[in-house]
């Protein structure tokens, strides 16, 4: 099992079946939390719905084309993170996460992103991240402004949410900019 320690509190472990009650139970009990954000959780309705996606996830981490964690705060699960759409020809990725309500507030995402960073640039070699944000998110957005992501642009109308469309801004770092920087 891939696990990657970020401190003495938090270890990002892949999702495995094992995973998938707990999961649900951090996605329902935070759904109104989420569904503000993430256009997905509507489509969790049972745990079962989590064992179906998570075979896929564990395809994609073999095929080194994603890799889905769960982020595990003081030893529980509190939330996901992820790099997505791996890019080997051009070596790029980008991170996606979500926390529970409860674990926000301690650095969670902050520290994860950065072990996910240090992994992405060092371990295996990508050299581009991006972090997509609806603009209005000011939490998320909070994550890779933060960490001096540069802000390129803005995709208008490039997600449809809760019934209506938003603008995502997309933020990057490039492996040379972090080893000169949070990466060391």
């Amino acid at each position: 099992m891939f696990t990657l320690k970020v401190d003495h509190d938090i270890e990002l472990q892949i999702i495995q079946r094992h995973h998938a009650l707990k999961l649900f139970q951090v996605i329902e009990e935070n759904r109104s939390h989420l569904r503000k954000w993430l256009p997905w959780v509507d489509n969790v309705k049972t745990p079962f719905d989590l064992e179906t996606i998570i075979p896929i996830w564990l395809n994609q981490f073999a095929e080194n084309t994603a890799c889905n964690l769960g982020i595990i705060y003081k030893g529980e699960l509190v939330g996901s993170i992820g790099l997505h759409q791996i890019d080997w020809f051009n070596r790029t990725a980008s991170i996606g996460y979500y926390l529970a309500k409860k674990a926000e507030g301690h650095g969670v995402i902050t520290r994860s992103v950065i072990a996910l960073l240090n992994y992405a640039f060092f371990d295996i070699g990508l050299n581009r991240i991006e972090i997509r944000c609806g603009v209005n998110n000011k939490k998320s957005r909070a994550i890779p402004e933060r960490l001096s992501f540069i802000a390129e642009g803005t995709v208008r109308e490039g997600e449809y949410l809760n019934g209506h469309y938003h603008d995502i801004i997309i933020y990057s770092k490039l492996a040379r900019e972090w080893s000169s920087g949070y990466g060391l």
